[in-house]
């Protein structure tokens, strides 16, 4: 590929420019003969000025009833599986616990008696 000067190169860039202006231009005008509106413009009202809103889909009231009532019906169901008895607390008994004391303070003279030698 040949090398070009900067100069050379500056020059070619502001007419392609130009020429990219141009052809936008171009497509624009051709857009707005065949009724292409740019991105993301609302269409016109019916009378031609102003913006409508799109319409809302609306829902009839039985739509409505059987919605709520699965809604219903998924809730009840995690709610009972939740309700479901969990294992009871285990709780230490008396003579379990006479045992740990026992061990702890022979283990703990044990140290002692350690220490004293």
């Amino acid at each position: 590929m040949a090398r070009y000067d900067e100069g050379f190169l500056r020059a070619a860039l502001i007419g392609y420019e130009g020429e990219k202006a141009k052809i936008e231009a171009a497509i624009t005008e051709i857009q707005a003969q065949l009724g292409h509106r740019g991105p993301g413009r609302p269409k016109a009202g019916p009378d031609g000025e102003g913006h409508t809103a799109p319409k809302r889909r609306t829902m009839s009231a039985s739509a409505r009833r059987r919605i709520a009532a699965a809604q219903r019906k998924r809730w009840a169901a995690l709610k009972n599986a939740k309700a479901a008895p969990l294992k009871p607390k285990r709780r230490l008994s008396a003579a379990g616990r006479r045992a740990i004391i026992v061990a702890t303070k022979k283990r703990w003279a044990a140290i002692r008696k350690a220490k004293a030698r």
